[in-house]
């Protein structure tokens, strides 16, 4: 691979990966399940982001590095690996196309909830959103078509402007937005502390509450961890395509993991002791980020001011997802056919994403888009991966991809690991979601 095709550094590869990872999981999935759930889900959820981190995550960066290449390449390298002679078969051609057709999928929803984002953030400049009854206001442009799209066009041109470039625009912007996210939503979380009665809200969020110690908030735990990393079986394959060789691939996955998840604590430590501090109905999903927290931003000196400040971090949190979403897609596009540029790659998919969303901008098209991505294609996508990466490729080649540049070194145990918990684990999320109808 060529040199401008690599990260020109660790740090860039890790705030890249942690700006795949970091998203609106982070900002209302979290925080929603950890109010609900307590220290019981955050126990859980950190053992099982650890595990999926440590065998998913590095397996994924691991098959694109050793490839050389994103989804459809690496799955074809991965299922011909145990062959003398390579095969053309149209499974290993084509079986990476539905994990791909997932990041489509949920970039196309995606860039949809980051225009209504761009949206609040523009008010809150304006002054309108301090003012306005948020149920009214959300419900203004939520419920109608195309209310939305001067901040689409908006969000998805800036999203194909960071990925000009491949590795090298991607990685300089993240370095940006990432520090720019932690950085700004600590300043809240700072802020909200010194509310009265903010320390009651930390205390109910760490309680120890046993009717909590159920079936269910292990399988919340277990699917926020899960989705929260992006182990889709597409995302993080392109980010390990453009990783150094003498990098150390576990230690950047653990890495990963640990910022995702502080991104996800901070957002909490904004969320939930606010909304206790006010009064406020638990709530997740659109409604947290656009009635609940306008709601208490009204309500504190200063509201405007960390209005801007909370809108801004999640733009940019939205952005450097959409770009391993586009990038995923775009690195196959100009794999699987030579003579297509960059740019036009980029151009096509910033047309399919826009011209289909723009269809779905009312919440009551978007919503049922978005749970056929989580409920169908991204739980299938990702099991598709983990079956392949632990049955598939050959396990002297996966262990020797793992261990490269690696202080410490894996051996079996970590393959069975994966082969008999974490494929497991893929697979009955799968089908949770499939036949319980879960979103994660």
């Amino acid at each position: 691979m060529d040199k401008e095709k690599k990260f020109s550094s660790r740090l860039g590869f890790i705030l890249t990966a942690v700006g795949s990872a970091v998203g609106m999981a982070n900002v209302w999935g979290f925080p929603y399940k950890f109010q609900d759930g307590g220290m019981f889900f955050l126990l859980f959820y950190l053992v099982f982001v650890a595990l999926f981190a440590y065998v998913g995550l590095s397996s994924e960066f691991a098959i694109g590095r050793r490839a050389g290449t994103g989804t459809l390449g690496s799955y074809e390298y991965a299922l011909n690996s145990k062959n003398n002679k390579k095969s053309h078969s149209f499974f290993s051609k084509n079986i990476g196309i539905l994990p791909l057709i997932g990041s489509l999928f949920i970039a196309i929803g995606y860039a949809v909830i980051v225009s209504y984002v761009l949206k609040a953030l523009v008010d809150s400049i304006t002054g309108e959103l301090m003012v306005v009854n948020t149920k009214d206001w959300f419900e203004s442009f939520a419920n109608k078509d195309y209310s939305v799209l001067i901040y689409h066009f908006i969000i998805i041109l800036a999203t194909l402007l960071t990925c000009l470039k491949g590795a090298d625009t991607i990685e300089k912007s993240n370095k940006v937005m990432m520090p720019a996210f932690f950085i700004l939503f600590l300043i809240i979380a700072i802020f909200i502390l010194t509310l009265p009665n903010a320390l009651e809200g930390y205390k109910y969020m760490f309680r120890f509450d046993f009717d909590k110690l159920s079936l269910n908030t292990i399988v919340n735990a277990m699917g926020q961890a899960f989705f929260s990393l992006s182990v889709t079986g597409s995302g993080m394959i392109v980010c390990g395509s453009y990783l150094d060789k003498k990098e150390d691939i576990l230690s950047a996955a653990k890495s990963t993991a640990l910022f995702d998840t502080l991104a996800a604590l901070i957002s909490s430590c904004v969320i939930v002791p606010s909304i206790l501090v006010f009064g406020l109905s638990q709530a997740g999903g659109p409604g947290l980020l656009f009635e609940v927290l306008p709601t208490i931003l009204q309500n504190i000196k200063g509201g405007r001011i960390f209005a801007i400040i909370l809108y801004v971090a999640v733009v940019f949190a939205g952005i450097s997802s959409l770009q391993n979403m586009f990038e995923v897609i775009v690195e196959s596009i100009i794999h699987r056919y030579k003579k297509i540029k960059r740019i036009h790659a980029l151009i096509i998919i910033g047309l399919i994403t826009f011209l289909v969303g723009m269809n779905m901008e009312s919440i009551g098209k978007w919503g049922p888009w978005m749970d056929l991505v989580s409920i169908y294609i991204i739980p299938i996508g990702a099991s598709i991966g983990a079956i392949t990466w632990f049955y598939f490729w050959k396990k002297e080649e996966q262990l020797e991809e793992v261990n490269m540049g690696a202080k410490k070194k894996v051996g079996e145990k970590w393959h069975m690991l994966g082969k008999y918990v974490y494929v497991p684990i893929a697979i009955g999320l799968s089908i949770l979601a499939l036949v319980f109808k879960v979103t994660f």
